[in-house]
């Protein structure tokens, strides 16, 4: 294979920055000037526990605060996969800019004809605000205990939700936004909330694992361009290490469900995901596990070490050199698909 690109270009590509600001920080700006191609314009501790943007944000944003920012973006990559939180019932990053959802209590009764339709014209709104990736829709069945997921689903019928998640999917897609369904292999049950808590994890037998997959399976029979691999260890598929870092589930995916599309990490720096290691190390084992696209915060030097230390390891063979030319591609690739026109 020849390597378009140095290993340092790849190892941005492969990585997407979430800041919860409407403005490049200098880091940003430099990884997307150096071989970054994604953003992932997110939002607050506050305003993620919240499932809500605060009424600041709310009073502030225009639609062309997403233009400028996103223009700016691109400018510096000249190509960009500039991502929002637009989940059906859970957060919503756009909040007034785009149309609604029906509300948790009336989704389990729409149909699919209806949400495709909000779907596709969210879509068409947030493509021509510059945003061409929703980091949606949520997959997992939650039945039991789940602080992380709370007030972000809306149903616990494996078929319900994978047919409606389909139509979002096929709705968004249309209107020139690529989905990501989360969070595999499904997150049924959790003991905390993967970000703060280092000892959540989903104890779950292997066969209630299974019985939350079919709504996984209707993503990816609805062409779903991405699918983001959970932060916690699914202890009855691999009791060693989070979902995001397994071998074991990250092939489950591409080899029993049979995902082609570019495979996101969740959080790299969820205590629950790092247990003691450090994020460049998660992000070393989940490119290793078969992840293309690692999710991190942009805080401190974090997006230069992990983009360092990813360059480094495919110098010295501690990850595969190839194995990364080709996942920086796929991100590139779908961010040429789906371009959006700012």
């Amino acid at each position: 294979m020849v390597m378009a690109f140095s290993p340092a270009q790849d190892a941005k590509a492969v990585l997407l920055p979430a800041f919860d600001a409407t403005a490049l920080s200098d880091t940003t700006r430099r990884f997307l000037d150096e071989g970054g191609v994604s953003i992932l314009l997110g939002e607050s501790r506050a305003e993620y526990v919240a499932r809500g943007m605060s009424m600041e944000r709310r009073a502030a944003e225009s639609a062309e605060t997403f233009r400028l920012v996103t223009a700016d973006a691109k400018k510096c990559s000249g190509l960009l996969l500039a991502a929002v939180d637009q989940e059906m019932a859970g957060i919503c990053r756009l909040h007034d800019l785009v149309p609604s959802f029906p509300s948790p209590d009336l989704l389990p009764f729409a149909s699919e004809q209806d949400i495709e339709a909000v779907a596709y014209q969210v879509a068409l709104i947030a493509s021509s605000l510059g945003v061409n990736c929703f980091l949606s829709p949520v997959l997992d069945v939650v039945k039991g205990r789940n602080p992380w997921l709370s007030g972000r689903t809306w149903s616990t019928d494996p078929a319900l939700i994978g047919r409606l998640s389909a139509a979002y999917i096929r709705g968004a897609q249309r209107g020139r936004v690529a989905a990501t369904g989360k969070h595999f292999p499904g997150f049924s049950d959790v003991s905390g909330d993967p970000a703060i808590d280092d000892q959540a994890v989903n104890s779950l037998q292997r066969g209630e694992i299974e019985a939350g997959l079919p709504p996984f399976r209707a993503a990816i029979e609805a062409g779903v361009e991405i699918m983001m691999v959970g932060p916690a260890i699914v202890s009855a598929i691999d009791d060693k290490v989070a979902a995001l870092r397994s071998r074991k589930i990250v092939g489950m995916l591409k080899e029993a469900l049979g995902f082609k599309g570019v495979v996101m990490a969740d959080d790299l720096d969820s205590h629950a995901t790092m247990r003691g290691d450090s994020v460049c190390q998660v992000a070393l084992d989940a490119l290793n596990a078969g992840c293309d696209f690692l999710l991190l915060a942009d805080t401190g030097n974090q997006l230069d070490e992990v983009a360092n230390a990813i360059s480094r390891a495919a110098e010295t063979g501690d990850i595969s050199r190839e194995a990364l030319a080709k996942s920086a591609e796929r991100v590139r690739a779908l961010a040429k698909e789906y371009d959006a026109k700012v």
